[in-house]
């Protein structure tokens, strides 16, 4: 399992402060959006480690190699 890099208080704390997910266009839709804090565990998981963002486990919204 991975390890959680950001924990619910602060999470609480984080989400009032970041924008709100946009909804998706009809026509050429593009790529699904993942979750803020999906993507802020990434975030944080690449400036902890120094890995590469496609190494990030899967269920963080990591894209397949």
């Amino acid at each position: 399992m991975a390890q959680q890099l950001l924990d619910d208080d602060l999470w609480k704390l984080i989400e009032p402060i970041l924008p709100a997910l946009k909804r998706r266009r009809f026509r050429y839709p593009g790529r699904k959006p993942i979750d803020n804090r999906q993507a802020l565990q990434g975030i944080l998981l690449v400036l902890k480690t120094g890995i590469l963002g496609n190494i990030c486990p899967r269920k963080w919204g990591a894209a397949p190699a």
